[in-house]
């Protein structure tokens, strides 16, 4: 920290409790009491440094003809202040910095030490050393510009609040390694251990790489009224969007308690935590600061500050606007993200989901705004390759992790868990494996839940938008329903027969081509992938007989449930054989084209019959099975 020294005497005050006494070989003959502190002085010398002190000695002495005593309640500073402005009139040796020097400023001018009273007087003294030295320094305006804080409106007045926040705002708009620092150098600049080297000396100085971040914490330690400021005059010199939301996120961190994960119990103690309303107030005013524009601000931020927002109960406006924000850049949120604890009084749900449900909301209005993919546009094939990597196909995954979280809270209700399930557009799930998921936690966790409402649950998926995978898997739970189990294999069935037609075909091409190899019929530079292509032929046929194994396991199981049916439908009254009930076409021949190919015996049934024959009863009544022939 830069300074300045002034008066060339040796230092002869000295305190006794809360008195200090100047002794010269004269008795004292005046007395200022300048905040808790009294002052045992000589008129002399106070009478050729201010004005002030002049018009009130004589005031004084004209009424008091033994002593002379003044009172200066309101002098800036108090007594620190005022005890360096008396070693000033004094000449004693004193250093003026950048801790100081305001407050001498302000007192300088309280008093009216003007070079009218005495050539180099204290406010030239202390306007030089602000505008020539602290202003030229981050460090020193930083700290000039935190005593001013207790020296409004004096400072404020004399216009040095201004000057220093337009210092600190030139300065971080700029290169920081031109402020006193030293700069980054290559070569043979820079020591073996990454020190500064002057003519090939060491100076002890370490390179520093600084990037925009550099002024954050910095500034931070301002109050939010000043730090408010600064950031205007950043922001009128055309600062980043994004550095003055990085700022915006680092004193939100440091003075919303809890905000900031990594802040330990120490750092907390020091600065000392502010009441539940300042947080809240800091809160909604960091919301207005906050750039509304994408991308600008981390949504793991803006999910946090929506959660403490929540448990601070800030204002409905503020709440909105970070949920608009989140919305905005949905896609590039964490699963941990959207995680917000209920904090109502009735605690219906252990996560807020209506809250999920309005950020789903602006996202999709937004996506909308924008000319978002639309199914209109695109054909089946082609919507998975297009959609596979776009934001809403991001957000339809995280909303399908999301439910799958929530989804075992025994106190959520089936039209919340639905309504956010089909906020999601259709066309947005290239898979519905991620909501099936999701649905089965929820049928674990909900057991009591009657058949139709389980029919209802399963309706927000679609059977042919599953993979291979959750086929399997859904054909052998038995929480969903008969109607959906049916669903579930008639399209893996057909899955199978469309993949095994495809590697048919690939087959047939790969013979062919091996025949052509074989045959000599080869051009010069296709002869060197003729072992290549052998291999994958050779993969493809042992992945069709797989195949071909599984199609047939399938049909057995088909022709069996069929039988089944039938048998139930016949003696019981109560069902019907309608082929018009099932939402797809599901054919007899599908069931028993390759039965004649089959060895001729039965197998005994599997373990999925026996599961059949325990839920066909439960459906005698609701439910109307039907095959089109």
């Amino acid at each position: 920290m830069a300074c300045l020294k002034l008066g060339s005497k040796p230092d002869a005050f000295h305190r006794q409790g809360l008195a200090w006494f100047c002794p010269t070989g004269l008795p004292s003959d005046v007395t200022v009491e300048a905040g808790e502190m009294s002052f045992h002085l000589h008129k002399f010398p106070l009478l050729s440094k201010s004005i002030l002190l002049e018009k009130l000695i004589a005031e004084q002495c004209k009424e008091e003809e033994e002593g002379c005593f003044i009172k200066l309640p309101d002098i800036p500073g108090d007594s620190k202040s005022f005890e360096l402005v008396a070693k000033f009139c004094y000449g004693v040796k004193l250093e003026l910095t950048a801790s100081n020097v305001v407050s001498l400023r302000c007192a300088a001018e309280f008093l009216q030490m003007t070079e009218e009273v005495a050539e180099g007087n204290l406010i030239s003294q202390t306007e030089t050393f602000i505008n020539q030295v602290v202003l030229l320094s981050w460090k020193d305006s930083l700290k000039a510009l935190q005593t001013c804080e207790d020296l409004l409106p004096y400072a404020e007045d004399l216009n040095i609040v201004k000057q220093c926040i337009e210092s600190l705002a030139v300065k971080a708009c700029k290169d920081p390694n031109l402020f006193g620092w030293p700069m980054m150098e290559h070569g043979s600049m820079q020591s073996p251990g990454g020190s500064v080297l002057w003519n090939g000396i060491s100076t002890g100085a370490r390179t520093r790489i600084c990037s925009s971040d550099w002024w954050y914490e910095d500034v931070s330690s301002l109050s939010f009224p000043t730090y408010k400021r600064v950031i205007a005059a950043m922001e009128s010199r055309g600062i980043k969007q994004e550095v003055i939301a990085g700022s915006l996120t680092c004193y939100a961190k440091r003075y919303i308690h809890g905000l900031n994960k990594r802040q330990n119990t120490s750092n907390a103690t020091l600065d000392t935590a502010p009441s539940e309303e300042k947080q809240r107030n800091l809160l909604e005013e960091i919301d207005r600061l906050l750039p509304f524009q994408k991308g600008v601000t981390s949504t793991k931020f803006l999910c946090n500050l929506l959660r403490f927002a929540l448990i601070l109960k800030a204002s409905s406006t503020c709440v909105s606007n970070l949920e608009s924000r989140i919305g905005m850049q949905l896609s590039d949120a964490a699963l941990e993200d959207l995680l917000m604890p209920t904090f109502s009084y009735s605690m219906e749900t252990l996560y807020d989901v209506d809250c999920i449900q309005r950020i789903l909301e602006h996202f999709l209005a937004m996506d909308q705004e924008i000319g978002g993919a639309s199914p209109d546009l695109v054909d089946d094939e082609q919507l998975i390759g297009s959609l596979s990597l776009t934001p809403i196909t991001t957000v339809a995954k995280l909303i399908d992790g999301f439910l799958a979280e929530v989804a075992s809270d025994v106190n959520l209700k089936l039209p919340k868990f639905q309504s956010l399930a089909a906020a999601v557009p259709e066309y947005a799930r290239p898979l519905d494996d991620g909501l099936y998921r999701a649905i089965d936690i929820y049928l674990k966790a909900h057991p009591w839940i009657s058949e139709s409402e389980r029919e209802q649950l399963c309706r927000l998926m679609d059977c042919q938008k599953l993979s291979l995978e959750a086929c399997t898997h859904a054909a052998q739970n038995e929480r969903l329903p008969l109607r959906v189990i049916v669903q579930v294999l008639f399209f893996e069935q057909l899955q199978l027969r469309t993949s095994i037609a495809g590697c048919f075909l690939v087959s047939d091409n790969l013979d062919g081509g091996s025949r052509a190899l074989r045959s000599g019929h080869v051009g010069p530079t296709e002869g060197g992938g003729w072992a290549i292509s052998m291999k994958d032929n050779q993969i493809l046929k042992v992945g069709m007989n797989h195949m071909r194994m599984r199609v047939s396991e399938l049909e057995k199981e088909c022709s069996t449930i069929r039988q089944e049916i039938e048998r139930l439908g016949q003696g019981r009254s109560g069902w019907t054989v309608d082929p018009k009930k099932f939402g797809f076409k599901l054919k007899l021949l599908m069931c028993s084209a390759k039965e004649d190919s089959v060895n001729g015996h039965q197998r005994s049934k599997s373990e999925k019959i026996e599961r059949l024959h325990a839920k066909l009863p439960r459906h005698k009544r609701s439910t109307s099975i039907s095959i089109e022939k």
